[in-house]
């Protein structure tokens, strides 16, 4: 049987999506290139389908959430913050997985960040 080799794009759509990406670029650090490229460092990926109910994404009708794993949670949600981005206040442990943090781009869509054990 063939398989997926990873996951090759992410893609949102945007009112302004010059905005959406500089925010990207400029509050998470993304160093994406003129075509979207972005490198990203190797590491573990999750893919967990949720029940239709949930409210792990947030309010709204937002059917997938972008996880991005971090090196320092406290640091990047702190650099968020300052940035005037709409961060949850609440973080998550799991014991075992790590460290979890929220923060909702420009563009309503809630994203998580990961920081593994």
């Amino acid at each position: 049987m063939e398989h997926v080799r990873g996951i090759g794009g992410y893609f949102v759509k945007a009112a302004d999506p010059v905005a959406l990406s500089a925010w990207y670029r400029d509050c998470l650090g993304l160093d994406i290139d003129a075509t979207g490229l972005w490198r990203q460092e190797a590491g573990p990926t999750v893919f967990a389908a949720f029940e239709s109910g949930t409210d792990y994404f947030g309010p709204g009708d937002q059917h997938t959430m972008l996880n991005f794993r971090v090196r320092d949670l406290d640091a990047m949600l702190a650099q968020l913050r300052a940035a005037g981005a709409d961060v949850a206040e609440e973080t998550q442990e799991m014991d075992g997985v790590g460290r979890f943090g929220r923060v909702t781009d420009p563009e309503g869509n809630r994203i998580e960040l990961w920081q593994p054990v």
